[in-house]
């Protein structure tokens, strides 16, 4: 894309934020990500892009010195409240290597995202640690704690956003605002539904009114391909599926119209805002776990989108944010 920034991200996963910050206008200088499959992913879907299969600890960050933007989705375990929540105590948290990559390759901007739970008391000194490090690199941060479902994704699923920017583009950072109510669970899939002539997928979309509870994709130790935990399962049920399992295939026109369906593979991946043709490698489960995990593509473009302007020296003015038009200072 001509007049594209450059973005090097790391935990790249199966694409989320990788395809919400390619549509906010961001070029892939390399996305890092160290499971096989996931990697295979990327390269499935973005062919031309650098993707490094590799562990961050062992990135050089000197060799990206200038990249305009890196950003990463750290693993979320260290914070999780479905993990023992040992933070930096936890061999898995990666937030320093991820600092050490910002010293050696001083981008313009941050972006880190991570489950709601760091932004709790629990973990107050942690975030404040990694807060005061990224201000003596020379940078102003901003976090925030976003619910996808506040931009289009069909699922509340909050995260932990931080957003690091020099101080000279810092003050022409905002954060993107809500874009009004999500469409239904019923409403964003139906056609999915409906794709093998089940009769009854008219009937369960209508009733099917709510969101989604969010989507967990597990580990490789833990999760298989079901929606979750039991609180979870009886969500789903509230909302006419069966969460114990994915079905391979929707439901056909054989089956009885009162049917409690199960998702496949490509509804859950529009639930997280995936677009139908972002292809996944691997086995049910293998592709679940990419899917679960992901960044919401969606949420990333709007903080995206957000970043490359304050990069490109735009902001909002204050008369012209309701109306949600840019102006050059």
């Amino acid at each position: 894309m001509a007049g594209s920034l450059s973005v090097l991200e790391i935990c790249a996963g199966a694409g989320g934020q990788s395809l919400g910050l390619e549509q906010a206008g961001f070029a892939h200088a390399a996305a890092v990500e160290i499971e096989p499959t996931f990697a295979e992913t990327l390269e499935l879907n973005r062919p031309s892009w650098r993707v490094i299969r590799g562990d961050v600890r062992d990135l050089n960050g000197r060799a990206f010195k200038g990249v305009d933007l890196l950003a990463g989705g750290v693993p979320c375990p260290p914070f999780s409240i479905a993990g023992k929540q040992l933070g930096g105590d936890d061999e898995r948290d990666l937030f320093p290597a991820a600092l050490r990559l910002v010293e050696e390759a001083r981008p313009g901007a941050v972006m880190l995202e991570n489950v709601r739970g760091l932004a709790g008391s629990r973990f107050g000194d942690y975030r404040e640690q990694i807060i005061i490090a990224l201000h003596r690199m020379g940078y102003e941060t901003h976090w925030q704690v976003l619910n996808s479902s506040e931009f289009g994704v069909p699922q509340l699923r909050p995260r932990f956003i931080l957003v690091a920017l020099r101080q000279k583009d810092a003050r022409h950072f905002r954060w993107p605002e809500p874009q009004g109510s999500p469409p239904t669970v019923g409403h964003a899939i139906r056609d999915l539904m409906a794709a093998d002539g089940w009769k009854g997928a008219m009937k369960w979309a209508a009733e099917a009114r709510g969101i989604a509870p969010t989507i967990v994709g597990g580990s490789k130790k833990h999760g298989g391909p079901d929606l979750g935990p039991s609180r979870a399962r009886e969500e789903w049920r509230r909302l006419g599926v069966d969460g114990l399992g994915l079905a391979d295939a929707p439901p056909s026109r054989r089956d009885s119209v009162n049917l409690l369906p199960r998702l496949t593979l490509r509804m859950v991946a529009r639930l997280q805002g995936f677009p139908d043709d972002w292809q996944f490698a691997g086995r049910k489960t293998a592709a679940y776990r990419q899917i679960g995990n992901a960044f919401p593509p969606p949420v990333a473009a709007a903080i995206g989108q957000s970043i490359y302007r304050a990069l490109a020296g735009t902001a909002w003015k204050a008369d012209e944010r309701r109306s949600g038009r840019l102006a050059l200072l």
